[in-house]
């Protein structure tokens, strides 16, 4: 009896010890793999660097008064079209009380200065008539009291300039209206009505005005890195996007590059241009943000792969395939590259369009639960 026990206890022993020793092989066991596989696809690619930056008038006109004074009306406002000639702004003339009696005064010491001049004139020529004085002597009488004259003339109009910033005679040296000088959009009116305004001279800019630009002659403006900034060259093609308006694209050229780079944000950059073509029908406005991107080179309807499908011999390092030669059968293919994105690469050699390129990170066969039929795993 306890022989049969024993018998039957190490019979159950060596029964779980092999069910496990099964399952433990099963659970080892690779899983069965299957390769999916890819075609070339002919199209294009394009090696391209971005630079960002925004659209800018070609040229902007500051509008600055030759008059110092204070702003009495102000005809225009930011986003106004204009033409040349146009009123902006009128300066009311503020004189400088010292001035104006110091230019007063100057006018009294002309007049004074003229009437005596006159009664020497008269009586000179009463003795020229009369035969007394040579010619001579009369032409210098005449001649003192022409500047006299113009000495008056000059003293009234001194007064009249500082009095009101213009005198009759001056046209558009003086002017208290201050006009466009272009056609364009106004682009900034900093000044308020009551503000006070200083004449450019030689030693102050003056104060601004307006800003004025022609949109219709708009310019992408950017900075590429120093580590672009070889690769890329005048005349380069250049397809500019705006960020306001993503679904049109303006494709040009470079037509700038700066000679010398200025350090910004830890790197040095160099600034780019390129000029836009706009139609009347764009409403592009000054400053707006853009990206440009500079194609350094591009192929046309060409046999393209993607990146991911590429192989690196070890000893070599020569770019490979695996190509299908029959069902999860791949043979070993070298092949030519072109130029690549990043994404995907131009194939000169090596491949054809048709041709099965394997995917070389394997999949798994997936596993069925029990009650479910098993789907291939072949993509």
């Amino acid at each position: 009896m306890k022989y049969t026990r024993t018998i039957v206890i190490l019979t159950i022993i060596v029964l779980a010890f092999g069910v496990g020793l099964f399952f433990f092989w099963k659970r080892n066991q690779k899983k069965d793999v299957e390769f999916a596989t890819k075609q070339g696809v002919i199209g294009n690619v394009t090696l391209s660097t971005v630079a960002t930056g925004s659209i800018i008038p070609e040229e902007e006109v500051a509008i600055r008064p030759n008059i110092s004074g204070i702003v009495d009306k102000i005809f225009v406002k930011a986003g106004d079209k204009i033409k040349l000639g146009d009123p902006i702004a009128q300066i009311k003339v503020v004189p400088n009380i010292q001035n104006v009696q110091s230019s007063r005064n100057g006018v009294a010491q002309a007049k004074i200065e003229l009437n005596n001049q006159k009664k020497i004139y008269e009586r000179q020529k009463q003795l020229f008539n009369q035969g007394v004085i040579s010619a001579n002597d009369f032409d210098n009488t005449k001649a003192q009291f022409e500047r006299a004259e113009q000495s008056y003339r000059s003293a009234n109009e001194n007064f009249q300039i500082v009095k009101t910033g213009t005198t009759k005679g001056l046209g558009n040296l003086a002017q208290t209206v201050i006009k466009s000088t272009i056609s364009g959009i106004v682009l900034d009116v900093p000044l308020k009505e009551g503000n006070q305004v200083v004449q450019t001279n030689s030693f102050n800019a003056g104060t601004l005005v307006a800003s004025l630009a022609d949109t219709s002659k708009m310019i992408f403006k950017g900075k590429v890195d120093e580590s672009e900034v070889g690769k890329i060259k005048e005349g380069m093609p250049i397809k500019i996007t705006i960020g306001a308006m993503p679904n049109k694209q303006y494709e040009t050229k470079l037509d700038y590059i700066a000679p010398k780079g200025a350090m910004a944000n830890g790197a040095v950059q160099f600034d780019i241009e390129s000029k836009l073509s706009i139609k009347n029908t764009d409403e592009i406005r000054a400053g707006l943000s853009a990206n440009a991107s500079i194609i350094l080179d591009e192929v046309i309807d060409v046999l393209t792969l993607k990146e991911s499908l590429l192989q690196y011999d070890r000893k070599t390092k020569q770019p490979y395939v695996e190509v299908a030669v029959g069902e999860q059968e791949f043979e070993k293919r070298e092949i030519e590259l072109g130029i690549s994105n990043g994404i995907k690469v131009e194939v000169k050699k090596g491949i054809s369009e048709n041709d099965n390129i394997k995917v070389w990170n394997a999949l798994g066969k997936p596993e069925t639960k029990k009650g479910e039929k098993g789907h291939g795993s072949k993509h």
